[in-house]
């Protein structure tokens, strides 16, 4: 199965990514990062009103082979956390872009997004 990158995300190296929409950016993992896991079986998740910084890790993801830490690729303020998702983790490999995102977070500043990886830049690091 090919692995898919909407081009309306911004992507970081760590295999985040962030779908801007206004002031408010929902993040999640990519299915690179989800194929790579394997079966996810634990999610850790900031609270809503917790705040983010860009590059500082918010989160874990567990799987049955790591522990992967989550990091910003924005800084803000949560506004709405998948609670669904840290009851059934394995969401993430059906629909990483839809469903199964992680976090909406109210950003700071929309120009911390200038300096992530287009969709085409981040397929091209990952399948290299």
């Amino acid at each position: 199965m090919a692995l898919e990158y909407p081009d309306d995300l911004k992507y970081l190296d760590s295999h985040e990514y962030a779908r801007l929409d206004g002031e408010i950016a929902t993040i999640g993992i990519t299915a690179f990062a989800v194929d790579q896991l394997g079966d996810i079986v634990f999610l850790e998740l900031p609270e809503v009103g917790d705040a983010l910084e860009k590059g500082e890790t918010f989160g874990t993801v567990e799987s049955v082979k790591a522990v992967e830490d989550l990091k910003a690729p924005v800084s803000g303020t949560v506004i709405e956390r998948n609670d669904a998702l840290l009851d059934t983790p394995e969401q993430l490999a059906e629909d990483p872009y839809g469903e199964a995102w992680m976090l909406k977070v109210r950003i700071n500043d929309p120009d911390e997004l200038d300096d992530a990886l287009s969709a085409t830049e981040y397929q091209e690091q990952v399948e290299g």
